[in-house]
């Protein structure tokens, strides 16, 4: 099996792990450095959960020198990673699977590249299998921490 699938945080009891901004970051950065392109990262959560946090860590791991911010509104921003091309895509503003054909997302998947895909649910059917999926929670009680699982 390929080494990035079914990735569990160091730590992690099945894969689940409270954690606040500045242990997200870390734990961000090292599977950053720790994967290998092609990959595709499917982070999904509520609004504010730190998705965004998230990708932009992964990115720095795996060597993105640019700023990475939120491809919300542009929906893809390309980078350039010590090895590959990082595509983050924020899928938010789609209406249905079908508006992935302007977006490039057929090429975007037969490219050598690390894809952060945010809000990956708006993709339906046309996610591929075989991605690395993430999901952020609020832990109740405690808005300093997010709950992640992964893999």
């Amino acid at each position: 099996m390929d080494a990035n699938h079914h990735v569990v945080p160091a730590g992690a009891y099945a894969g689940k792990l409270m954690l606040s901004e500045s242990d997200l970051i870390k734990w961000g950065e090292s599977l950053g450095r720790d994967v290998k392109a092609p990959l595709i990262i499917a982070l999904s959560g509520d609004l504010g959960t730190g998705k965004t946090t998230l990708a932009q860590a992964i990115c720095r791991g795996y060597g993105v020198t640019q700023e990475v911010t939120s491809p919300t509104y542009a929906l893809i921003h390309e980078y350039q990673g010590r090895e590959t091309k990082v595509y983050h895509i924020d899928l938010y503003r789609i209406e249905s699977p079908e508006e992935l054909n302007n977006l490039g997302w057929d090429d975007m998947l037969i490219e050598r590249a690390l894809i952060i895909v945010e809000w990956p649910e708006r993709a339906a059917e046309r996610m591929p299998k075989g991605i690395l999926p993430i999901m952020l929670d609020y832990v109740p009680d405690n808005p300093e921490r997010r709950i992640l699982l992964a893999g």
